[in-house]
């Protein structure tokens, strides 16, 4: 009887992770048909058709040569690597300053960086546009990137992960002569390579994703991302919008950053934990 019950719970288990599944995974399923159906096949739909027949490759080829998706994902490389070593840089400087050193406030000013996390993005967004405005930075590199080095989040991990390095270890080195510098690069960096290679994985993948802060300080077009790149080629159809197209520089833009999670997912699960909860 008991043997029944387990079966019939797991049976059910695995019926309901199914559904989730078909749920999780028909979307991309869609993108996928989508992008192989020519322009008119696609509007000349009356009924939503799940398999494309002929297939086609056009849609690929206009996003490469029409509609110049390989100079936005050049911009979106130099964008996201740029970003993502400077917010490494500034983030380990910062967790090892909450974590190590002593300094008036340090433990209030802490809080107030914690509690910058409770601001609604949006509100970010206006303060950060109208400064970059002011500054005259639109359309630059400089106005993508600056607003992005910054992150709270990442700053609380890596000092979480400062914070499991024994004590003893940090006054031996003192002792010892070693400044905060070397300390930091010579005995910190090393151990907390699981976590610094996760966020830098995490913020890249955010980079590459990046949409509404692209869409509001680049109107010229060799500052383009990815983003405003898919954006263009809704806009430049004539009558509806090219969804097949769009779909077509959705998959080219979706496959390199979900292989570099599917092959690192391990390592960042990995670093995630390794950040803990002491302090």
């Amino acid at each position: 009887m008991e043997e029944k019950k387990h079966i019939l719970k797991k049976a059910i288990i695995y019926i309901l992770l199914s559904i989730w599944a078909i749920f999780v995974l028909f979307p991309f399923y869609w993108m996928l048909i989508t992008s192989f159906k020519t322009y008119a096949s696609y509007n000349a739909e009356t009924i939503p058709q799940f398999v494309a027949i002929p297939p086609t490759f056009e849609n690929y080829i206009s996003v490469w040569t029409v509609s110049k998706l390989g100079k936005y994902m050049l911009n979106t490389i130099l964008f996201s690597v740029t970003t993502t070593g400077l917010m490494v840089i500034v983030s380990l400087f910062a967790a090892f300053a909450f974590a190590r050193l002593d300094f008036k406030g340090k433990n209030l000013v802490f809080v107030l960086f914690l509690a910058m996390m409770m601001i609604p993005n949006e509100l970010v967004i206006i303060t950060n546009y109208v400064s970059i405005v002011h500054l005259d930075w639109r359309n630059t590199f400089v106005g993508l990137i600056l607003p992005s080095i910054l992150s709270v989040f990442y700053i609380y991990l890596l000092r979480q992960n400062f914070l499991q390095v024994s004590d003893d270890i940090y006054f031996a080195a003192k002792i010892d002569g070693t400044s905060d510098l070397k300390y930091l690069f010579k005995v910190l960096l090393p151990l907390s390579k699981p976590t610094i290679f996760t966020i830098t994985i995490l913020k890249l993948i955010e980079c590459w994703n990046s949409y509404v802060w692209p869409r509001l300080i680049t109107t010229d077009k060799d500052f383009y991302l990815v983003s405003n790149g898919i954006q263009l080629i809704k806009e430049q159809s004539m009558g509806k919008a090219d969804i097949p197209g769009m779909m077509a520089a959705v998959v080219c833009v979706s496959v390199p950053i979900l292989l570099l999670f599917l092959i690192f997912r391990k390592q960042i699960m990995n670093g995630v934990a390794r950040s803990g909860t002491k302090g």
